[in-house]
């Protein structure tokens, strides 16, 4: 998948039959799926290109002044719409400007202008443009007027209620990983950049990954088996979310991972660490040798799910 970060500056005038889907994605969860799914085979038939817009950062960030966990972070996001089936990803700046386009102003700029979209894929009930005014009728009208064809995608509900990322972000912030997993159609997962920490861990005798999420959503504080994969090779991690009791560290959630039978440097490398279950809460042990005893218990626990 190509990716173009920033304003397209007409760089994808000339693009084969472009069919198009935008929108945050966080997540990419089942209904997300279904939309570029769609985007995809309507591409392929056209002998075109799948693109997926997205933005550099969740709109609420810059609306509210505050900033919003993510299920998933850009890069994250980005490995995840190419799983998913799309061409070119475009990331856009999300600015005060940008959000104060009205919905046919959004859609002249950035799929008449900027690309010459063959058609438009929506979500079942995704709204956009200023004051989120725009809508499938909306765009339907738009694209009458413009030679663009604007479908939208399936209404996806699991266990009764409508897959959202926001269902999801509670499920996951709540420890309920199976409702997240069920919603995101993948067992959640921690993406991230292995940094340097304080070596610690190695000097316990379990030398763990430290990740840098860049902003992704936590589950609960605790002790998680992992799978991860590294040189294309499957490896199980047992990975802590927490702040360290026994050592005193702060307040401030570490993500470490120790992946078990790997030899080699991570630094610098990205994990994808998908979580199987929680195996404990954090706790304050009395010593070090206390807590050597309980990793040693936790790693061969996660053994078992290695080998189911």
């Amino acid at each position: 998948m190509k990716r173009h970060v920033g304003l397209p500056e007409g760089r994808f005038r000339n693009l084969p039959s472009p069919v198009v889907s935008f929108g945050v994605y966080d997540g990419v969860h089942i209904g997300h799926q279904a939309v570029l799914g769609e985007v995809a085979a309507w591409a392929k038939r056209l002998s075109g290109t799948a693109v997926a817009m997205t933005f550099d950062r969740h709109p609420q960030t810059v609306l509210r002044g505050a900033p919003v966990p993510s299920i998933t972070s850009l890069d994250h996001r980005l490995v995840l719409l190419e799983r998913a089936g799309a061409d070119l990803a475009i990331v856009l700046p999300f600015t005060l400007d940008l959000a104060r386009l009205e919905p046919d102003a959004f859609l002249d700029r950035f799929l008449a202008d900027e690309m010459k979209a063959a058609g438009l894929m929506l979500g079942f009930d995704q709204r956009f443009g200023h004051n989120a005014a725009g809508n499938y009728d909306t765009a339907r009208s738009w694209g009458a007027a413009h030679g663009v064809e604007v479908r939208r995608g399936p209404e996806i509900i699991r266990a009764g209620s409508k897959v959202s990322s926001s269902a999801i972000r509670m499920a996951i912030a709540g420890g309920r990983l199976d409702d997240a997993a069920a919603m995101l159609g993948r067992a959640p997962s921690l993406y991230g950049t292995v940094v340097r920490g304080d070596g610690r861990g190695s000097r316990i005798g379990f030398p763990t990954a430290n990740i840098d999420l860049h902003h992704e959503l936590l589950p609960p504080r605790g002790v998680y088996v992992a799978r991860t994969e590294l040189d294309g090779r499957p490896f199980t991690a047992v990975v802590n979310i927490g702040i360290r009791p026994t050592f005193g560290e702060g307040k401030r959630d570490i993500v470490e991972a120790h992946v078990l039978d790997w030899k080699g440097d991570l630094y610098g490398r990205n994990l994808d660490l998908v979580l199987v279950r929680k195996l404990r809460d954090e706790r304050k042990f009395e010593s070090a040798e206390a807590l050597v005893q309980q990793i040693k218990a936790d790693i061969e626990e996660a053994r078992k799910d290695g080998r189911a």
